[in-house]
């Protein structure tokens, strides 16, 4: 059984055989389509970090651009970590960051032309992206014990995705 846009549903295990081993979905029967995914999520921070990374005065260097850099490297690397996951031609990504009071907001925009989706690439990108200003910002972040109370990545998720036929 599929969706209207032809992708597999809940009820057709994909990724099993029949007799129920684990297998790759075999995607080489399917037309290559112009694709997009859009993903993203925040980083909760101390008021006074988010300031710091706002004024680039964290010291481990620029967290906006290596957290850039952190999350299109992840883009183009999904297939490696992923089980399971098809490496596929990635043409474009997108990263924005919204930085609120104590928020930041990474979204990675994913396009690729090919058989099967980036929607899993979107969302590597954007929990790389979202580690990688954690580790640009422990120092900030730690207590007195070392811990990190109120850092903590939330609402990670698809935003949107689509194809069209070529």
């Amino acid at each position: 059984m599929t969706s209207d846009d032809g992708d597999a549903t809940g009820d057709d295990l994909t990724h099993t055989t029949d007799e129920g081993d684990v297998q790759m979905v075999d995607v080489g029967d399917k037309p290559d389509t112009a694709r997009q995914a859009r993903a993203c999520g925040t980083i909760r921070l101390r008021e006074s970090t988010v300031a710091a990374v706002r004024a680039d005065e964290i010291g481990k260097g620029d967290v906006l651009a290596t957290a850039r850099i952190g999350a299109i490297q992840a883009v183009k690397h999904t297939w490696e970590t992923i089980p399971l996951c098809h490496q596929i031609p990635i043409t474009n990504v997108e990263t924005d960051f919204d930085l609120g009071d104590e928020i930041v907001t990474l979204e990675v925009a994913v396009e690729t032309t090919g058989k099967t989706g980036c929607e899993m690439e979107a969302l590597q990108g954007v929990t790389t992206g979202l580690n990688t200003i954690w580790d640009m910002t422990k120092a900030a972040e730690k207590d007195e014990d070392g811990q990190y109370p109120e850092t903590t990545i939330e609402n990670v998720h698809v935003v949107t995705k689509r194809k069209q036929e070529l």
